[in-house]
């Protein structure tokens, strides 16, 4: 199954990681020798990587079968995992199965069996009542973000599939929030702890309030958007009405901007992260949806537009910047009248008179309607638009390839032209469309 298994530093090179965090090197650790463990550390502190390294060591090459079964609360935390396993460059075949997209995508992809799957309760549990490939060889399972899977309910879910696992003799569990009560099903029997939630580092994390004069606070918004200037963040709102209130007044005044919520299709959510990453977008717009689980890079400071409502929501919105080592600043948006929640303490005032220097537009995202299962590369990608696009490689940004197409970040000064030279191009044996995305 793995053409080549590359060991711990050449997949460390490929993810351009210098070396493991204290926590990752504990996990990997324990994980190596224990048949049940417990990660407990932040959201953002490298748990993927803590527990695909020791993964990656226990999957039989020679095995046509799946291996390892990742259950997760979330599409982004899936496809965002299926990213990382391809990225390390194992020679491992990973596919990603969440409800939102063609079921018929998920049957072509695992009729192939991967070496990991990794998806949602819901959408595993189809395909194993289905019996759609065995089970027989799934040694290891992994719950991710289990705090949030049973604060979600997918504890039916979990109980059904864990029950059809005859043959588990690893389990990882991870969280980032202590306490989690373990429901037997899991037969998690005496688990070694790993436990990074109590490690006191000091926090780049700074905290500010920002006041508006009346409860409208859109003009206050835009002052505070101002003063941060061209850095990326995420706006924070409770309802998805307000995402769209926000989205509109941020368009009149000219600020690049995605939304990413629950009440989208998964595809242009999945599209809206794609624009984010690669600067094409200045802000996400979201709701709680986008404090956890999803791939986007750090960021300098986060804004709850709308006040969290409970602390562990407060706790994760916060825990998108600042990560591991980096600082940030997370601003509380509020009317001068309102009384800020309990859990909300000794935050400081500040002052968004004085404006940033603020910078247009630089990035602009192009569709390709080819990807991977076309063959199609990321060489023959940058290959295309050196060649027939006359473009350097400063003018070439971040390119995603997906299983039926990609995405390239191009100046948006020179998008238009070269949709009209490219569109309709071919790519290894195929004709490509190409439009801005």
């Amino acid at each position: 199954m793995a053409n080549e298994i590359k060991n711990q530093q050449d997949i460390l090179d490929k993810l351009n990681i210098e070396a493991l965090n204290p926590m990752q090197e504990e996990a990997l650790a324990v994980m190596e020798v224990s048949t049940n463990t417990v990660l407990l550390s932040p959201t953002g502190t490298g748990k993927t990587l803590a527990f695909l390294l020791p993964l990656l060591k226990v999957l039989n090459p020679e095995s046509e079968d799946i291996q390892a079964l990742i259950i997760v609360p979330s599409r982004e935390l899936a496809i965002q995992i299926e990213q990382v396993v391809r990225s390390m460059g194992s020679g491992y075949k990973v596919n990603a199965v969440y409800g939102g997209r063609p079921m018929s995508k998920d049957k072509i992809e695992i009729k192939h069996n991967p070496a990991i799957l990794v998806g949602t309760p819901g959408r595993i549990l189809d395909h194993f009542d289905s019996d759609r490939f065995s089970k027989t060889s799934i040694k290891t399972l992994i719950l991710d973000e289990f705090d949030k899977s049973l604060e979600d309910g997918f504890e039916e879910e979990m109980k059904a599939i864990i029950g059809q696992l005859a043959s588990i003799n690893k389990r990882i569990l991870t969280s980032a929030t202590q306490g989690v009560k373990i429901p037997g099903f899991v037969r998690l029997d005496k688990p070694e702890i790993v436990d990074f939630l109590k490690e006191k580092r000091k926090s780049q994390l700074a905290i500010k309030t920002v006041i508006s004069p009346d409860k409208n606070k859109l003009k206050t918004l835009l002052q505070l958007m101002q003063h941060i200037g061209n850095k990326q963040g995420i706006i924070f709102c409770n309802l998805r009405d307000s995402i769209g209130d926000v989205s509109r007044f941020l368009k009149r005044n000219k600020i690049s901007h995605t939304t990413f919520s629950g009440g989208m299709e998964q595809k242009d959510r999945e599209r809206a992260l794609i624009k984010f990453r690669n600067g094409s977008s200045q802000v996400l717009l979201a709701t709680d949806l986008a404090a956890r689980g999803i791939d986007i890079p750090e960021l300098n400071y986060i804004i709850h537009y709308e006040l969290p409502r409970h602390e562990e929501e407060f706790i994760h919105r916060n825990g998108r910047t600042a990560r591991v080592n980096a600082k940030g600043t997370a601003y509380i948006l509020k009317w001068q009248d309102q009384l800020l929640p309990e859990f909300i303490k000794d935050v400081k005032g500040i002052n968004i008179s004085k404006k940033a220097e603020f910078i247009p537009q630089f990035w602009e995202t192009l569709f390709i309607s080819g990807g991977r299962k076309d063959k199609i590369s990321k060489g023959d990608i940058a290959g295309l638009f050196f060649k027939n696009g006359n473009i350097n490689k400063d003018q070439l940004g971040i390119i995603e390839l997906k299983q039926d197409c990609a995405f390239v970040a191009v100046p948006l000064s020179i998008a238009n032209e070269l949709v009209e030279k490219l569109n309709n191009s071919r790519l290894k044996k195929k004709k490509v469309r190409i439009t801005i995305l």
